[in-house]
């Protein structure tokens, strides 16, 4: 008698690792001589650990205010400082950086790895004031094929090249699950972590996000100083009874929409008129996810679509309104209308 239907119950496949399956699609990575699968290897192995310290938090007294202010003249979260320390000693340690450019320092992280062909730009920990209340919260990596010389430091130039120069890009969700998110130009794929295995399993193998969607995310605390085109627009949204759902956290809230559709909104405002999220480490990475994902990011009427946007300088901020593609095109019309 065969037990084999038993054997298929109880010892059903764990699925895809990622380690394997950045080996069976190693062909799309540009190059594709293997630096660029250890560097997601790196950039997902910190991922692990920065997730093992969030969920211990509030047990190993991490949470909370570090008592300084980083480069953008926030107030740095003791989890921002972890975060920084264990992806910078991962992309150093992986050989594969030569350099890597955070939110969390004024210039240049040199990673000493001068023949490495690669430069990193993350926000090692987006929306960490929501930690101390449980929310979830993330991290966005951008990656570029390094333009300066081998065997000497990163430059400028090789951070500066702009979005449509990434060769790769996603973003760490630490949520109720911790999941990553990653495009290399061939569409978006998510992987779940299993932390009883430490392996991120393949969970998404193609995500797409919908044409269109019934949420919009912003600060409505900040509708005063938003421009008449965006009151006017999420007037309408409110007007066909769309849902408002926003945390605080770009991660989770773009996450969000481009699994269930919607917009998320970032407008200008007086106080910052050039927008506030940062071009390099979080506007340019999450518009490069979203474009390989069917969906839209605009910096807003007359500005342009996010990933043609020219660099100049580290820290530059822009205004981001991305997800649904038709939702986005509706929100570009409202100036007009």
């Amino acid at each position: 008698m065969s037990h084999r239907p038993l054997e298929d119950t109880i010892a059903q496949p764990v699925g895809t690792t990622l380690e394997r399956y950045i080996m069976r699609t190693q062909s799309e990575f540009p190059y594709a001589t293997g630096e660029l699968s250890q560097l997601l290897r790196d950039i997902a192995l910190a991922g692990k650990i920065v997730s093992r310290e969030i969920n211990r938090a509030g047990l190993a007294e991490v949470a909370g205010a570090f008592g300084q202010q980083n480069v953008q003249g926030e107030q740095q979260q003791k989890l921002d400082v972890v975060a920084n320390i264990r992806f910078i000693r991962a992309l150093t340690n992986g050989g594969q950086a030569c350099a890597v450019l955070s939110e969390e320092e004024d210039g240049i992280v040199h990673t000493g790895n001068v023949q490495g062909k690669y430069v990193v730009a993350i926000d090692p920990l987006d929306g960490s004031s929501n930690i101390d209340v449980n929310v979830s919260i993330g991290t966005i990596f951008s990656i570029y094929r390094r333009v300066s010389p081998y065997g000497a430091p990163a430059t400028e130039a090789d951070f500066l090249q702009g979005g449509r120069r990434q060769i790769a890009a996603g973003y760490i969700l630490y949520g109720s699950s911790t999941m990553l998110v990653y495009t290399t130009g061939h569409g978006v794929v998510g992987f779940t972590y299993e932390s009883s295995l430490g392996e991120f399993f393949l969970s998404h193998p193609r995500m797409i996000i919908p044409e269109t969607g019934s949420i919009f995310s912003c600060n409505e605390g900040n509708w005063h100083d938003y421009p008449e085109y965006v009151r006017d627009y999420l007037t309408r949204c409110k007007e066909r009874r769309c849902s408002g759902r926003y945390v605080g956290s770009l991660v989770a809230d773009y996450h969000r929409n481009l699994l269930v559709g919607g917009i998320y909104l970032y407008p200008p405002t007086q106080k910052n008129p050039d927008g506030k999220l940062r071009l390099l480490y979080e506007s340019f990475p999450l518009a490069f996810v979203i474009e390989q994902a069917g969906g839209r990011a605009e910096a807003g009427p007359g500005r342009g679509r996010v990933m043609d946007l020219i660099p100049t300088h580290f820290h530059q901020r822009t205004p981001l309104f991305t997800g649904s593609y038709s939702l986005v095109d509706e929100l570009l019309g409202m100036e007009t209308t």
